[in-house]
């Protein structure tokens, strides 16, 4: 993948599915549309952002997104999150309502998901490119077999660990994952996606964030200060 580096901490579980031929001429597209200038988010060098904030060992919880915003100047590598100063999009904005309803914390002024990304939480899209403008865009051209690596790697750790699946989406990847299907050890917690189409419909009122630190703190793990 052109200008990414793999994070130590994952490259012995990425390694088979970069070796994989759809992961090689991944790379090669992404170059060919950029050359004909195309505009690509988030920027080169950040795109694998969540696995270089966020080491293997250190996840403690997984949030599947979809793919990145598509906006200017929004994504950063990490799902759901915008950078610092950018107004925060609908789905994010029904994520902090939630949040204040589960747990009592104010509405954050910013987007910008970084400190949950230090503490352990993985914020991984399924497809982590996209073209400016274009939603869905770059799936199926060979992000899927690196991010179920990522979403596999961390399954098979013996560690307890929490996957946050919002949207059939998220939950059509798990089902891929066989040790995510066992959960042995895991809690995986499901609703409908933030977005304001379906938040509606079970999203408000799922308390994913006090679920995950009530199962974090159970099995020994600590808690995440959800507060950005």
């Amino acid at each position: 993948m052109t200008a990414e580096t793999i994070p130590d901490s994952w490259r012995a579980a990425l390694e088979p599915a970069l070796a994989t031929p759809e992961a090689r001429r991944l790379g090669g597209w992404l170059k060919a549309e950029e050359d004909a200038g195309k505009a690509i988010y988030p920027p080169r060098g950040t795109r694998l952002a969540a696995l270089a904030l966020t080491p293997l060992e250190a996840v403690r919880c997984v949030i599947l997104g979809q793919d990145p915003y598509h906006g200017r100047d929004q994504a950063h590598g990490l799902a759901f999150s915008v950078q610092d100063g950018v107004r925060p999009p609908p789905s994010l904005v029904n994520i902090y309502k939630e949040l204040e309803s589960d747990c009592g914390l104010p509405r954050a002024a910013t987007g910008d998901l970084t400190p949950w990304a230090r503490q352990g939480v993985l914020l991984l899209n399924n497809t982590l490119t996209v073209e400016a403008g274009l939603a869905g865009s770059h799936a199926g051209r060979g992000w899927d077999a690196i991010t179920d690596a990522c979403v596999a790697a961390v399954a098979s750790r013996e560690e307890p660990t929490v996957f946050i699946l919002w949207g059939s989406h998220a939950k059509k990847k798990a089902s891929r994952i066989p040790a995510l299907g066992r959960s042995e050890g895991h809690l995986v917690l499901t609703s409908p996606h933030p977005s304001p189409l379906s938040a509606h419909n079970g999203f408000f009122g799922s308390r994913p964030f006090s679920q995950t630190n009530a199962f974090l703190e159970s099995q020994g793990r600590g808690t995440i200060d959800w507060q950005v």
